[in-house]
C-alpha cells in the first residue's frame, strides 16, 4: 500500500497541500539539500539556517531560499528550518514516502559495484532484482540477490513493483535492454552506457556518463593551466588552436 502522503501530523499543517510543479533545476538540487539535512540530523542539529544549510549543499543562499519557497517552506527568522519538517517536505517532494523497486540490467565490474551499494537502502531505494543476458552470470548471487536472465524482467517486474531500471551495460546492448525494460512497464531509466537511448513519451531516462564528467573536469585543468601561462606583462597574444586557428584572447580558446 502507497504510504504517499503530504508531510503533516495531526497537530501539524500540511506544509505542501498538493505536489508542486518545480523548476528541473531545482528538482535536481532537491537531493542535495536532502544529504546536508540528514547529514545536519545525524550531527544532533534540530534546525538550522538558510545560510547553514546552503554552505553544507554548496548552493548560494538565495537560491537555496528560492527553491526551498516552491515547496511553502520560508524558516522562521532568527530561528531557521525546521529539520525534521524539511526533510518530510523534500522526501514527499521526490516521492521518498514510499521504498521504490529498482531493476538493474547488467551485472559486469559496475553492476557490481552498483549492486552493493549500501547507499541506495538509505535513501529510500530496493535493489529488487539483477539481471544479465550472459549465461555464465545467470544464477550468480550479488548481495544476496540471485542473477536472473533478462528475459526474465517482465515477469519480475509485475511481481516486485518496479518501476525504475538501471542500466549498467555495454553501449551496444543498451537500446535492447531500455526496449526491454519499457516493455515491462519500466517509466524511469538511469543509464549508464555511454550512448543516448530513444524512449517513448512518458519515460524518464537520466544518463550518467563517467568519461563525459572527466572531460569536462579536464577543460577546466587546461583552461586553468593556459591561465597560468599568461605573459606577467599582458597584453594580446596568440592562442593556437587545432586546425590552424588562433584567437587573441585565451579563454576563447578554451570556449569560456
Amino acid at each position: 500500500m502507497s504510504q504517499h502522503r503530504p508531510p503533516g501530523g495531526p497537530d501539524r499543517p500540511a506544509a505542501v497541500p498538493a505536489l508542486p510543479d518545480l523548476p528541473e533545476a531545482t528538482v535536481a538540487r532537491l537531493p542535495e539539500y536532502l544529504r546536508a539535512l540528514h547529514n545536519l540530523a545525524e550531527t544532533g542539529h534540530e534546525t538550522v539556517s538558510s545560510e547553514g544549510l546552503a554552505s553544507a549543499a554548496g548552493v548560494n543562499s538565495a537560491k537555496l531560499r528560492k527553491d526551498l519557497s516552491h515547496l511553502g517552506s520560508y524558516g522562521t527568522r532568527g530561528v531557521g528550518y525546521d529539520l525534521a519538517l524539511l526533510i518530510e517536505q523534500i522526501e514527499y517532494v521526490l516521492g521518498l514516502t514510499q521504498r521504490r523497486s529498482v531493476a538493474l540490467v547488467g551485472v559486469g565490474n559496475l553492476g557490481h559495484a552498483l549492486a552493493g551499494y549500501d547507499g541506495f537502502a538509505t535513501r529510500g531505494f530496493r535493489i529488487a532484482a539483477l539481471f544479465d543476458a550472459d549465461p555464465s552470470r545467470v544464477g550468480e548471487e550479488i548481495g544476496g540477490l540471485v542473477v536472473r536472465h533478462v528475459d526474465d524482467l517482465p515477469r519480475v517486474a509485475a511481481e516486485e513493483s518496479i518501476a525504475i531500471g538501471v542500466i549498467a551495460t555495454p553501449a551496444a546492448a543498451a537500446q535492447r535492454v531500455a526496449d526491454q525494460l519499457v516493455a515491462a512497464g519500466v517509466t524511469s531509466i538511469l543509464n549508464f552506457a555511454p550512448c543516448v537511448l530513444s524512449v517513448p513519451d512518458g519515460v524518464d531516462v537520466r544518463k550518467v556518463d563517467l568519461a563525459i564528467e572527466l572531460q569536462i573536469l579536464s577543460f577546466h585543468e587546461h583552461r586553468k593551466a593556459s591561465l597560468t601561462a599568461l605573459p606577467a606583462t599582458g597584453g594580446s597574444t596568440l592562442t593556437a588552436l587545432p586546425g590552424g586557428l588562433a584567437v587573441n584572447d585565451p579563454q576563447e580558446a578554451t570556449g569560456t
